[in-house]
């Protein structure tokens, strides 16, 4: 299994966060992806993922963390991620959030925009965030796409067949996590459209930890409960959604 998204750097695991990494080797996760959320996870990320080389970067600019002082903390963010360029898979968490607060919605929309057109320039996948936000993020990653050569997964996937439908036909991937798992989610209908060769397996730790470990700290290992809840909407085998789904994660982020 791929985690292709994990927020390793956070708080959340620090008190034990070298044993949590290597527990998830043990228990089968081929690869982690830690995705970058402002100018202050920069330096913790690159280090974890210096230590662990089954640990992957990857780093951005999130919605939630665009505020008034969004263009010095964009320069920072920008700057290191084309100086270690090498270092990262990916460019991310990015998009559009409009659930807590929208004060500083036109300035998340710009910062969108940056960051997609810095990834078809750098040749880089994205990672997006979407809340709230389906019509503005739909709208702006169709304006952004040039030569069709943005390339991404959309994070945290939980919408309507429609909007899958138009995630796809931009050529992107569907993030899966642990939500599939909750009692009340209708996801598995949308899905009943949607080729098991799009989507990708991830955590979103520490949080969205599936049934029935919710409230719990979200791991890696945890995602074979998802995977055994797809093997349910696609009516196949659980071995064959991880080999399914870990080689569409190496597709998307170049990992060997």
């Amino acid at each position: 299994m791929i985690d292709t998204h994990i927020h390793l750097d956070e708080e959340a695991y620090a008190p034990d966060r070298d044993e949590v990494i290597v527990r998830q080797r043990e228990a089968g996760v081929e690869a982690m992806i830690i995705p970058g959320v402002n100018a202050a996870s920069i330096d913790a990320i690159l280090d974890i993922c210096r230590r662990y080389p089954y640990c992957y970067a990857a780093l951005g600019f999130h919605p939630q963390d665009v505020k008034a002082d969004w263009q010095e903390q964009w320069a920072i963010i920008e700057k290191a991620i084309r100086d270690h360029r090498s270092e990262l898979v990916g460019i991310g968490e990015i998009g559009l959030d409009y659930y807590w607060d929208t004060t500083f919605k036109a300035e998340q929309q710009q910062v969108f925009r940056l960051q997609l057109a810095l990834a078809q320039e750098l040749g880089l996948p994205v990672m997006i965030h979407n809340r709230e936000a389906t019509e503005d993020t739909l709208r702006i990653l169709k304006d952004a796409q040039i030569h069709n050569s943005l390339r991404g997964v959309m994070h945290c996937f939980n919408g309507s067949r429609e909007t899958a439908q138009q995630i796809l036909g931009m050529g992107m991937y569907l993030g899966i996590g642990g939500v599939l798992t909750f009692k009340n989610c209708k996801l598995s209908e949308t899905l009943d459209a949607v080729p098991l060769e799009r989507l990708v397996l991830e955590t979103d730790g520490p949080y969205l930890a599936p049934t029935p470990h919710r409230g719990e700290r979200n791991e890696s290992r945890l995602m074979s409960l998802v995977a055994e809840r797809l093997a349910q909407v696609y009516n196949c085998p659980v071995e064959h959604i991880i080999e399914t789904t870990t080689s569409n994660a190496k597709h998307l982020f170049g990992i060997k």
